[in-house]
């Protein structure tokens, strides 16, 4: 189960995240619940796998402003990157940060379970 001291302990700002919630905890756990759900996670590992840099994008820019905003700054950071790379056309290694953000959240989707 998720709570706050558990985002805590994962990297979570909280205290910056709580505050976007109105410090209302309830709200605030069951918002990163759902960000945990975003169906962009599943389609950008379909557009990385599909060399889709629009769609992977879009999917990782929607990401981006809702891991920020709930302040999920282990989940944030590198979709941040990976948005600003896609934004710039840049060729990397989009799989690599894939991994890194998939890994991210099954850490703090085992959290959820626990």
């Amino acid at each position: 189960m998720l709570t706050v001291e558990s985002l805590r302990e994962f990297g979570a700002n909280t205290k910056d995240g709580l505050s976007r919630c109105m410090n209302n905890e309830g709200f605030y756990l069951r918002l990163v619940n759902m960000a945990l759900d975003d169906p962009n996670f599943d389609t950008l590992a379909s557009a990385v796998e599909n060399d889709d840099k629009n769609a992977a994008f879009e999917a990782a820019h929607a990401l981006k402003g809702t891991l920020a905003n709930l302040s999920l700054t282990p989940l944030c950071e590198p979709v941040s990157e990976m948005t600003e790379l896609l934004r710039a056309g840049r060729d990397a290694d989009y799989a690599a940060y894939l991994s890194q953000i998939l890994g991210k959240r099954k850490a703090l989707t085992e959290l959820r379970n626990s």
